[in-house]
């Protein structure tokens, strides 16, 4: 029987922690907040058994401030799109779905860097504070903005272009699950401007959503979308009036 350490997952998470606050401070405090980061991350690849944890560290730390420019433009998207939103403030400030882009945004940057295990437990954390799971595979362009995030779920090889905006309960996912599947392209492809309904599914790796279209909520999509596409599900409500006992 082996035996993990899976206290470290508290240490990861205060890590994922200290990387996402650190990202919107002053560069004073950034310079001595980030020292100590540092520390602790190299300390955690230690424990992790994964090698060169400095150099992992400076190629990583290098690519921060282009994190921040692309979490600047999803915040800008959802300011713009969300008529809850009242200010950028109170996007960075409680609006979970900006919370969980911006931690798979970090983690993706370990994932490219091909670091094993640490980005997916960061994204996992995310997943457990924001109920939005990001695998940091995925592929996200500028402009993301999730509504209330609950339940959205994006695969490891997905594709997400410029401007998209998706809804709770949204399933980027796999149309077959198996292990020999393993380094190919499973979740779809969703290009620029899309808008994606609470409860949508959409899946396969062949499964591209057409730039410009719209998904409507409660859809289940295993074929590919043309551009400049309305997609709805057809129901019914049925509305009887009850025998009220005079």
């Amino acid at each position: 029987m082996k035996y993990y350490n899976l206290r470290i997952k508290r240490e990861i998470e205060a890590l994922t922690e200290d990387l996402f606050y650190g990202l919107f401070e002053v560069e004073v405090e950034k310079e001595y907040h980030y020292d100590e980061v540092k520390a602790n991350f190299v300390q955690i690849t230690k424990k992790l058994k994964i090698e060169n944890g400095e150099e992992i560290w400076d190629a990583f730390f290098s690519q921060l401030d282009e994190v921040r420019l692309k979490l600047d433009k999803d915040a800008e998207a959802i300011e713009a799109n969300d008529p809850a939103a009242k200010s950028l403030e109170e996007v960075y400030m409680a609006y979970p779905g900006f919370q969980a882009i911006s931690i798979y945004r970090i983690a993706h940057v370990l994932y490219q860097l091909n670091v094993p295990i640490l980005p997916r437990m960061m994204t996992e954390y995310a997943h457990s504070v924001t109920g939005t799971d990001i695998h940091p595979g995925a592929e996200i362009g500028d402009y993301f903005f999730i509504d209330h995030a609950t339940g959205t779920v994006i695969g490891e090889t997905v594709v997400i272009k410029n401007n998209v905006k998706i809804y709770q309960g949204v399933t980027l996912g796999a149309f077959h699950i198996s292990k020999g599947l393993l380094g190919t392209k499973r979740h779809p492809t969703v290009e620029d401007n899309v808008v994606i309904y609470a409860n949508a599914t959409i899946l396969g790796g062949n499964t591209t959503i057409g730039a410009n279209s719209t998904i409507g909520a409660n859809v289940w999509i295993t074929e590919s979308i043309p551009a400049n596409s309305n997609v709805i599900h057809k129901y019914e409500n049925i509305i009887k009036t009850k025998n009220v006992a005079s």
